[in-house]
């Protein structure tokens, strides 16, 4: 699988990165200048309202509606964060880790938020989900720091490691470095990337966190409540971090500045693929040269076509999604109806797990796939749901098909969806339905045939037009072209434009230049 990344910055619009697999887009993501409350962003919050009857509490971080802070998010270890952060703001730690802090029981996994936190407290929350719709960020208190390689986890001491990686003798050698190189009172995750990687690699992954916690901890101090007091990378270098691999050829990115700060970063964290980060320098807009423009278009309507004439239509509300599989066109025998099902199920179920990840669907999503009869095709169809979904980062379970045909999915959802406008607003209406009537575009016309003519003294005219214009120019015996003719002693040649809205005309003098108006 070939993989490519292409990095389209603009002033306006912020950073768009579009991940391409084998040429096709399967991951697109947005970031603006000025985006805030991103996802692992870490801010010192103060308690606005503790609301029991919710066992949560609202927190004021800076956004214009309070974050949402359930107990089960403060972490078994909120009690050395709160007792961590009085200190600090004391001015009494003068460490830079945690190796003298001793460190508090962890609380109750079945307590009360109003035993814990209390109003106007300052706790440090990271942002766990991004403000979606009318819903503030939602926030924890169990704080991490991630690395390429490592995730560091403060005010614990357990090693995990990833699900993925799945020999025993490898996940015993990871844990035993680890062990080794990590400093009291703070825990570690091993992620999937660290497997066959040396301690060089690995030690060096868990410095640049520690140089974090430190600078976390100096900021802690100073930093004003409701303010951030660690900012997580850009949007770019996060997912650089997070997918990186042998497998990318080419990331190619329009801005001189972002493309020194991709290759610096991709030099730190993979010397061997600096190579491939490439500036691009051409006049065509990037995304157009690699024709990403064109899948944008084509793969976020409400219909989205397959091949073979099946096709998907995808409906939103606020916390469900519904994907309709539709065979469309495609002809099958009776014979062979239900393998016709299968495959275009199994067809539909490939792009839906491109669409979840493209369009970064969460929440719930149902789907309504082909009705088929036998149980060895439904449960084909959902082991290959389950294939195409392993590649998707986000967590998400999906269940088998129920009694009805219907499928299931839960998929995490920690930012807002990604949405892009298919529909263009139509040049000739304005978007308003209406266009101007037949008889007063004529009137146009002539008002600006009579000054060419008579004004300017233009010879050899022609008149471009939609062909329904043309043709009631031209049609009958005493057309309007003719009368035109003895009105202004001028023949006007009429030349129809099948491309041009309805509305739509232009003058051209005899060296074919158009003549503005």
């Amino acid at each position: 699988m070939v993989k490519e990344l292409i990095i389209d910055s603009t002033p306006d619009k912020g950073v768009t990165i579009a991940l391409l697999q084998d040429k096709q887009l399967v991951e697109l993501n947005k970031e603006q200048a000025d985006n805030n409350f991103a996802v692992g962003d870490i801010y010192l919050g103060r308690i606005k309202k503790i609301m029991p009857g919710l066992n949560a509490a609202f927190v004021d971080v800076g956004y214009e509606k309070d974050a949402f802070l359930h107990y089960l998010d403060l972490g078994p270890q909120v009690q050395s964060l709160l007792k961590l952060t009085r200190i600090v703001k004391n001015g009494s730690y003068q460490e830079k880790l945690l190796n003298s802090l001793k460190l508090e029981k962890d609380i109750d996994k079945a307590g009360k938020i109003s035993d814990i936190l209390s109003r106007n407290l300052l706790l440090p929350v990271q942002i766990a989900k991004e403000p979606i719709s009318t819903k503030g960020p939602r926030l924890s208190s169990d704080l991490s720091i991630a690395g390429r390689f490592v995730v560091l986890v403060p005010f614990s001491s357990t090693v995990s490691i990833s699900k993925r990686i799945k020999g025993s003798a490898e996940r015993n050698r990871l844990k035993k470095i680890v062990e080794s190189i990590k400093p009291p009172n703070f825990g570690v995750i091993i992620r999937t990337v660290s497997e066959g990687k040396g301690v060089d690699e690995l030690q060096k992954d868990l410095l640049d966190l520690i140089s974090k916690w430190e600078l976390f901890t100096k900021r802690l101090k100073s930093v004003e409540p409701a303010q951030k007091v660690l900012g997580e990378m850009d949007r770019a270098s996060t997912i650089l971090r997070d997918i990186l691999t042998d497998e990318f050829t080419h990331i190619h990115v329009n801005d001189y500045a972002l493309y020194e700060e991709v290759k610096s970063y991709v030099q730190e964290i993979s010397p061997d693929l600096e190579k491939i980060v490439k500036l691009y320098k051409h006049k065509e807009p990037i995304f157009d040269h690699f024709g990403i423009e064109r899948q944008i278009k084509a793969s976020f309507g409400k219909t989205v076509n397959l091949q073979g004439g099946a096709y998907l239509v995808i409906e939103h509300t606020e916390a469900l999604h519904v994907v309709d599989v539709n065979s469309g066109n495609r002809i099958a025998s009776k014979e062979n109806q239900e393998e016709n099902a299968l495959l275009v199920n199994k067809e539909a179920a490939k792009e839906i797990a491109r669409q979840l990840r493209l369009r970064d669907m969460g929440g719930i999503v149902v789907i309504d796939f082909i009705d088929m009869h036998k149980p060895a095709n439904r449960k084909e169809l959902y082991g290959f749901l389950k294939e195409c979904m392993a590649n998707d980062r986000a967590k998400h379970t999906i269940l088998p098909p129920s009694k009805f045909g219907l499928v299931q999915i839960t998929r995490q959802r920690v930012r807002p969806e990604m949405s892009v406008v298919t529909n263009e607003k139509c040049p000739a209406c304005g978007g308003t339905g209406e266009i101007r009537s037949s008889i007063v575009l004529l009137d146009d016309i002539e008002s600006n045939l009579s000054y060419i003519l008579q004004e300017q003294n233009e010879k050899g005219i022609t008149l471009c037009v939609h062909p329904y214009i043309g043709a009631y120019i031209t049609s009958g015996l005493f057309s309007t072209r003719l009368k035109w003719f003895f009105k202004y002693g001028k023949w006007i040649k009429i030349k129809n434009i099948s491309s041009y809205y309805l509305t739509q005309f232009r003058f051209f003098n005899s060296k074919e230049e158009e003549i503005k108006l």
